[in-house]
């Protein structure tokens, strides 16, 4: 399959590539602003296995211009897209009543926008039988417990939530499958500026090979669904 992950340059996104190179099977864009952090993933994917297709790519999905990623899909995917997983995102934790209106749209572009943009920009080289993924998180989840501190947060992955039940239905002609797996703690670098000291009970290369997973085989049973992801609170 033809895969493309934001984030990946850190955490669960790392993760997940990691995993879909083991297998050899996956050509993989790989998408996240580090261009030291990108290079290392790329040499752990072809050291683990050296048959491995990946494509380091440095690019900020809320500022950068798109058409260059359109003509390197073209290029080297030709033409075709199968899997797009949306991990890319930030955390600010600060109490709600200091949040600065830039705190907020700084939330809303990581979080939300920057989804949407590459979604729009991206969907037309998806087939019928494609998977969008959205990686949000039980913060923004329905009923879920909140914490202090994370509001702006919580807030841009609960409008990236009903974006993907939004998305599954406009797609659904073109047979394109949309869910989102909102995520519980797993133990990674946004998880300790969320809960200092905290430890979580799911290493990052665990919830890592779940996305992984969910990606190449969840839209089979699933659309338009999001699922949460936790054992825990957070």
């Amino acid at each position: 399959m033809n895969i493309i992950v934001t984030g990946a340059s850190s955490g669960v996104g790392f993760e997940a590539v990691i995993e879909l190179q083991a297998t050899g099977k996956h050509k993989v864009i790989a998408l996240a602003r580090t261009q030291q952090k990108l290079e290392k993933l790329a040499e752990i994917s072809l050291g683990l296995n050296p048959e491995a297709v990946i494509y380091p790519i440095v690019f900020d999905i809320v500022h950068d211009d798109y058409a260059d990623l359109q003509q390197f899909i073209s290029t080297h995917f030709d033409g075709k897209v199968d899997v797009l997983i949306n991990n890319a995102g930030a955390l600010i934790n600060k109490p709600f009543v200091d949040l600065s209106e830039s705190d907020v749209v700084e939330m809303l572009q990581s979080n939300y926008l920057g989804h949407v943009r590459i979604i729009q920009s991206l969907h037309r080289f998806m087939p019928s039988g494609s998977h969008i993924v959205n990686i949000g998180s039980m913060g923004g989840f329905q009923g879920s417990a909140k914490f202090p501190g994370l509001a702006a947060y919580s807030a841009s992955k609960a409008a990236l939530h009903t974006l993907t039940e939004c998305l599954a239905q406009e797609f659904a002609e073109k047979g394109i499958a949309v869910n989102c797996l909102a995520l519980g703690s797993a133990q990674t670098e946004m998880l300790e500026k969320a809960f200092p000291g905290y430890q979580s009970p799911v290493m990052a290369f665990e919830m890592g090979k779940y996305i992984a997973d969910f990606a190449l085989t969840g839209h089979k049973f699933f659309n338009g669904k999001i699922l949460p992801v936790a054992l825990t609170t957070p």
